[in-house]
């Protein structure tokens, strides 16, 4: 096992802006993708007393052999990158992500006569615009309530507009002047 000292970045050389970063091993693979505020103070965290660290965390710093980070704007950015790069690496050491729960977007179906606004996981799929990932799905949920507030929406699946057109109408959200109800022609396609 490497010595974790090896791999400290010298001091000062870590900049305190938010950003993710990257251990690798002796074969150069990614084994661990982290996201910080402050990368000064969390890659610090990881060179402090081995034996103050929880094993996984020890273990992943024992086997690692340099670290990399990339600095980035704000923490939604990091959050953006962090996740991308599990993603792409797959590293051992994460296990944060490697569940199918993954983190939420806001999508818009384009795709549809009528585009409807929706929160998704998972895989993206062709015809949808989505924005983020967020951390939470409630977050998207109450972004999309104040939007339809004001830009009264679709959000229903294709099978209740299929079924309140069908009986001429509106689903709650229709008639409280949430959604556009385009299921029973109050607004045509091309609006």
């Amino acid at each position: 096992m490497a010595d974790p000292s090896s791999s400290r970045p010298a001091p000062g050389t870590i900049p305190t802006a938010p950003g993710v970063y990257r251990f690798r091993d002796a074969a150069g693979r990614v084994v661990y993708v982290g996201k910080a505020k402050s990368l000064r103070s969390r890659l610090s965290s990881y060179f402090q007393d081995p034996g103050a660290l929880h094993p996984r965390t020890r273990q992943m710093v024992t086997t690692a052999a340099s670290v990399e980070w990339t600095v980035v704007g704000t923490e939604v950015e990091a959050l953006q990158l962090e996740y991308s790069w599990i993603k792409e690496y797959d590293p051992r050491f994460n296990i944060k992500y490697r569940d199918d729960k993954s983190y939420p977007y806001l999508a818009v179906t384009l795709n549809e006569e009528y585009p409807r606004v929706t929160v998704m996981r998972g895989a993206k799929k062709p015809g949808v615009r989505y924005f983020g990932p967020y951390a939470h799905a409630w977050a998207i949920r109450e972004t999309v309530d104040q939007l339809m507030r004001v830009f009264p929406t679709r959000t229903c699946s294709a099978g209740v507009f299929k079924r309140h057109g069908q009986i001429g109408r509106p689903c709650l959200l229709g008639y409280i002047g949430k959604c556009s109800a385009p299921c029973v022609e109050r607004v045509s396609a091309a609006e």
